[in-house]
C-alpha cells in the first residue's frame, strides 16, 4: 500500500476522531474513539488512543503506543509499537490537503481507520473516504462507522457537539466539516 508523500509531521499531530474503521479486537466494542499524536524531540510519536468500552458513557479506556517514522523524509510509513518489541505496520494512505481527513491502513489490509479532525462529517465526504478505502483494497462491508459519525446534512448546527471530555483541536470549536 502506497503511503502519502511529504507528510508534514507537525501538521499531522493533534487530535483525530476515528469516524469509521475495520477494527482491531480492542476496538470492536469501542465508543468515542480518538487518536492523539504528539511529536517527541527524538522523532518518535507518542500516540494515545482513548475510547469508552461498550457504550458512549461506558468505562473510559486509554491505550498508549509509540510511532516510529520509517520512511523519512516522506514520513507516511510508521511502525507502531503497542508492546515491546513488536512494531506493527501503520501507513498514512490518504491525507487531504487541509490535514482534516486521513486514512490509516496496513499492507495486510486487516485494519483501517478513517479519521477526521471533526467528530462527524457530511455524508458525501464520508462516502468519498469509504470509496478511497475500498480502492486501497478494503472491503466496504468490513468497515464499521463509529458512534461519532452521524450523517450530517445542511446546517452545521445539526452536528453533534463534543462534550467537555472530548478534545477539539479547532480554535473555533467547529465540530462538523463544511467540506
Amino acid at each position: 500500500m502506497q503511503a502519502v508523500q511529504n507528510l508534514d509531521l507537525k501538521r499531522f499531530m493533534g487530535t483525530w476522531y476515528v469516524i469509521a474503521s475495520q477494527p482491531t479486537y480492542l476496538e470492536k466494542d469501542a465508543f468515542n474513539p480518538i487518536e492523539n499524536y504528539v511529536l517527541n524531540d527524538d522523532g518518535t510519536i507518542t500516540t494515545t488512543f482513548t475510547f469508552t468500552k461498550g457504550q458512549a458513557d461506558g468505562t473510559a479506556r486509554t491505550l498508549g503506543m509509540t510511532g516510529f517514522v520509517g520512511d523519512e523524509p516522506n514520513n507516511g510509513v510508521w511502525a507502531m509499537q503497542w508492546i515491546w518489541p513488536i512494531k506493527a505496520d501503520y501507513r498514512i494512505a490518504y491525507l487531504d490537503e487541509s490535514y482534516d481527513y486521513a486514512i490509516i491502513g496496513r499492507n495486510k489490509r486487516d485494519y483501517v481507520w478513517l479519521m477526521s479532525r471533526y467528530p462527524n462529517v457530511r455524508s458525501h465526504k464520508l462516502e468519498d473516504l469509504l470509496k478511497i478505502a475500498v480502492n486501497l483494497g478494503y472491503e466496504r462491508k468490513n468497515i464499521k462507522l463509529t458512534n461519532w459519525q452521524q450523517v450530517v446534512e445542511g446546517d452545521s448546527s445539526s452536528a453533534k457537539k463534543p462534550n467537555a471530555k472530548e478534545p477539539n483541536h479547532r480554535p473555533n470549536n467547529s465540530t462538523t466539516s463544511d467540506l
